[in-house]
């Protein structure tokens, strides 16, 4: 694809392995600090870092950051959070095809040409081609291409880089055996949890606690509340319906209080679903059989409960509860609509198995009476008419609160409304009735002394706020805070313990030559033992077996620890190991060269990239600009 000067293609590549060759000492003046990008204020506020001559610009984060938030489903309110990853990346990029435009390489217009045929829109007539960069990719013409061409580059170099990966059998399998060695511990666990419940601190303790740690405790803004409440059950109650509100809505709904013909039954079913053709008569002769018994007196509900198949009535003695016509199939249907009330059917066929049917109770279609219905439509009216009467509550309190927020109390009474005084109200506390409302929080946060609130929503609830008093943040006072002191207390000397604890386990065990039990005994532990786990598998009661990677290759016998565990600190050994079970490797083998060969190739990207832009930084290439960068992220938090 590229026309390189072929006289140096040989050399290039001994160059490409000369960066290789040197990667470690390049990274390691990369992370000293002081030799990093630099951060400059640009006087074109859209460009977000300079490399060589080409250039990032906002815009092109932007775009990057919509592909990252629609593509991936990333929230947006991790926007301003991956957007100095997303400058790396680009700059990253760029930095790799500035060097290979350095080392002779190049990207001729027909080398662009055939990449952009190959995009579903490359072959589009000029106009709309122009038209789809510009509104789809979110770029123009000439800044796509310098992308694409950017993205060439990265693809030659990385073929050089990969060049001559080779994953031997041998690696292949040490990877397999390392992947599938087993091995189980014996391990005592420090749980700062259980320890906690176990300390009483004296008031003495908690007092000189907060003390040391003061500085660490505030009281943040709170602003005292004054609400009025229009609770949606409360307000339906002041509503008040007529007898003659009611029979006209009964009139009018008639064909809603009209109730088919239904029966009350129950089943004993013997299922024939997937069995074999050659035992459904003996599954028929079993219902003959519980049917005998049952017209011979058996119980019914007895027998279904033992015998019958159909799981959503066998432990309800079989009962079906009220069923009507068109919620059956067929033959069921018919069969129970002809029974009478505690007669009991033959054996009846469906496509389900056998059943035994027995009817309780029968009603006739029948239209329901006023009086039966007239409690629900007392209701439906109610709901009707409760929300414009709870809004045109809500928003004559608010223009009363308008003109008197020093009334509030008086004017939920003039409306018969709730009232409701909150003192100290702090940003995500609780507000009783109300719970942590989002509405009420954002609205009160902004809100002066004496401001009124609009008219918010809380569930079922509508709310209007004034704030009576606003109190700024300051060092706490031990009555304000003891709670939070006193958890903080217990987390501290819990963490303390734990770790004296699991530190005096792991001695005594180099101790006394790996004694699990005697070093519980002495720390008060319990001693237990998981199953065999894998490296990349779950060590049972302790979690990720990660934390005893290093462990794998060791003997029996090994002790280990304090580890930090997942919700616990642990202490233990080695208690027994299993060696990979070669027989899956001759089918797995193919996969593991290939993510070796992955990981190998990632690896040596990783190292190459690091190694130009250092390069590029310490010869002044590369120019980041912060104030920029700084300037896009804020526009993400607003």
């Amino acid at each position: 694809m590229f026309d390189l000067f072929r006289s140096r293609a040989k050399a290039v590549k001994i160059m490409l392995g000369a960066l290789l060759t040197v990667v470690a000492l390049s990274m390691l003046i990369y992370l000293i600090p002081g030799t990093g990008i630099t951060a400059a204020e640009s006087g074109d506020d859209q460009v977000v870092a300079e490399i060589g001559k080409s250039n990032v610009t906002v815009g092109e984060v932007q775009q990057q950051v919509r592909n990252v938030l629609q593509n991936q489903r990333v929230p947006p309110e991790y926007a301003a959070t991956i957007i100095p990853q997303l400058v790396d990346q680009a700059i990253a990029e760029r930095a790799v095809a500035y060097e290979a435009q350095q080392l002779g390489f190049r990207v001729s217009d027909r080398d662009l040409a055939d990449t952009l045929r190959s995009f579903s829109f490359g072959s589009l007539p000029p106009d709309q081609y122009q038209q789809y960069v510009e509104q789809q990719v979110g770029l123009t013409v000439p800044a796509f291409e310098d992308n694409v061409r950017v993205k060439i580059f990265e693809d030659e170099i990385e073929a050089i880089v990969v060049e001559g990966i080779v994953v031997t059998p041998a690696a292949a399998e040490a990877e397999y055996r390392r992947r599938n060695q087993k091995m189980k511990v014996d391990y005592i666990g420090f749980s700062p949890s259980k320890i906690m419940a176990d300390i009483k601190p004296t008031p003495e303790e908690i007092n000189a606690y907060f003390a040391k740690n003061k500085g660490f405790f505030t009281v943040p803004e709170t602003r005292d509340l004054q609400i009025i409440l229009a609770d949606q059950a409360k307000v339906a109650d002041t509503i008040q319906v007529t007898d003659a509100q009611i029979q006209d809505y009964y009139n009018a709904h008639k064909d809603e209080y009209r109730t088919p013909e239904r029966v009350h039954a129950r089943h004993i079913l013997l299922s024939t679903a997937n069995k074999p053709k050659d035992e459904v008569p003996k599954i028929q002769a079993q219902a003959e059989a519980l049917l005998k018994q049952i017209k011979s007196g058996g119980d019914f509900a007895e027998l279904a409960k033992k015998n019958s198949q159909d799981p959503g009535s066998a432990q309800k003695g079989g009962d079906l509860g009220w069923v009507s016509r068109g919620q059956m199939v067929k033959n069921f249907e018919d069969a129970v609509f002809t029974l009478k009330p505690n007669e009991i059917s033959n054996v009846v066929t469906t496509e389900y198995g056998f059943h035994i049917i027995q009817v309780l109770e029968k009603q006739p279609a029948h239209l329901q009476t006023l009086d039966e219905v007239k409690p629900a439509i007392i209701a439906t009216l109610k709901n009707q008419n409760v929300f414009d009467r709870m809004q045109e509550l809500a928003d004559k309190a608010r223009a009363e609160l308008a003109k008197s927020p020093q009334n509030a109390a008086q004017i939920a009474t003039q409306l018969n409304l709730q009232y409701m005084v909150v003192p100290a109200y702090r940003p995500g506390s609780p507000v009783a009735q109300l719970g942590s409302d989002p509405q009420l929080l954002a609205a009160v946060q902004s809100m002066k002394a004496g401001e009124v609130s609009q008219v918010l929503q809380a569930g079922n609830k509508l709310l209007v706020a004034v704030v009576t008093g606003i109190h700024p943040p300051h060092p706490a006072q031990l009555a304000e805070v003891e709670d939070q002191v006193r958890q903080q207390y217990l987390q501290s000397e819990a963490s303390r313990m734990v770790a004296e604890k699991a530190s005096k386990a792991a001695e005594l065990l180099k101790q006394n030559g790996g004694d699990l039990q005697a070093a519980a005994k002495a720390v008060g532990g319990e001693v237990k033992s998981t199953d065999f786990f894998t490296s990349s598998g779950a060590a049972e009661g302790i979690g990720s077996a990660a934390i005893l990677a290093s462990y794998f290759n060791q003997p029996v016998g090994t002790v280990f620890g304090p580890l930090p565990a997942t919700n616990q600190t642990i202490v233990g050994k080695i208690a027994d190991r299993q060696d990979a079970d070669m027989s899956k490797f001759a089918q797995e083998r193919d996969g593991i060269i290939e993510q070796l060969k992955g990981k190998e190739k990632a690896d040596r990207l990783t190292l190459l990239e690091d190694s130009i832009l250092t390069d590029l930084i310490q010869r002044g290439k590369v120019k980041r600009h912060q104030a920029v960068i700084d300037r896009l992220i804020a526009q993400y938090r607003g």
